[in-house]
């Protein structure tokens, strides 16, 4: 019971510095921050693993929202300064993750598990959810944050034809490898912190190793089902007054491709669902 209120304490101190922090630096609104502190909290009281793995994806994909600030000006119709995130984005990018972290918790109690289908299969498919949905929204961010900043043209996904930047299901070399990085980071976050927070037989233990190639596809993979998702149901058009790739149709927009039926948050939302299905059921079988 005391290591338990400890962990919650931690929880909370930990979660209240970055949700405050976020919100002065702009990279969260006000309900973004308290959203992003229940969330965090959550986390953290659950497992430092999860806690880690969430704070790695918020930190690295804030501080590169803001590398390029001013060529992504000049680019996003949306363009926020510093990347302010709101309640929506914090739980579309989070939401889910919790969810399976709260289900595992009320499997496991507080007790870090290793990712092994022979001890329970269940909690194994759970934690691997949490693996794929963290690395693909990583992958995404990561992807799009470099990748508009990259001097190679990008190409739509569906048919490999030049488009302007900005224009949604667009990819290029450097997007792919920096979601794949993105990944990788997820996975070896998550083994490092579970050296010291799980225990498992020694070879249970070396198979976690596997995570970190399994967490880079992932990032991969949920970066690839994004952009084509975006590159169908997602409206991109070049407006000629604003000289900017837009997501809605209007009177001045020129079509690029795409349909207007899903917004950002809900290809966000469909990537991820996708992205850890996929991941729980390779965990499976890998562990």
């Amino acid at each position: 019971m005391e290591h338990n209120l400890i962990q919650l304490s931690v929880a909370v101190i930990i979660s209240s510095i970055i949700a405050i922090g976020a919100y002065r630096r702009k990279s969260l609104n006000l309900s973004g921050a308290l959203a992003g502190f229940i969330v965090m909290s959550t986390h953290f009281a659950i497992s430092y693993r999860y806690g880690a793995v969430l704070l790695v994806f918020f930190s690295t994909s804030s501080k590169l929202t803001k590398v390029g600030a001013e060529k992504k000006r000049v680019l996003e119709a949306d363009f926020k300064e510093g990347g302010q995130r709101n309640w929506i984005q914090v739980l579309f990018n989070s939401g889910i993750a919790t969810v399976l972290a709260v289900l595992i918790w009320k499997i496991t109690g507080w007790q870090d598990k290793c990712l092994d289908s022979k001890d329970s299969a269940i909690v194994t498919a759970l934690i691997g959810g949490i693996l794929g949905h963290y690395s693909c929204c990583n992958g995404d961010t990561w992807s799009s944050e470099l990748g508009i900043l990259s001097d190679a043209t990008p190409r739509l996904i569906t048919t490999f034809k030049p488009v302007r930047k900005g224009t949604n299901g667009a990819v290029t070399k450097a997007g792919l490898l920096a979601a794949t990085a993105a990944g990788a980071v997820i996975g070896l976050t998550f083994v490092l912190l579970g050296f010291f927070t799980a225990k498992c037989a020694y070879g249970t233990a070396l198979k976690q190793l596997l995570v970190i190639p399994l967490a880079a596809v992932a990032g991969l993979c949920g970066s690839v089902i994004d952009s084509l998702l975006g590159a169908t149901l997602q409206f991109s058009g070049f407006c000629t007054v604003r000289n900017k790739v837009v997501g809605k149709p209007g009177p001045t927009v020129k079509k690029i491709s795409g349909l207007n039926i899903l917004d950002n948050n809900a290809v966000n939302l469909v990537s991820v669902l996708l992205t850890s299905m996929l991941t729980s059921i390779a965990c499976i079988y890998i562990f």
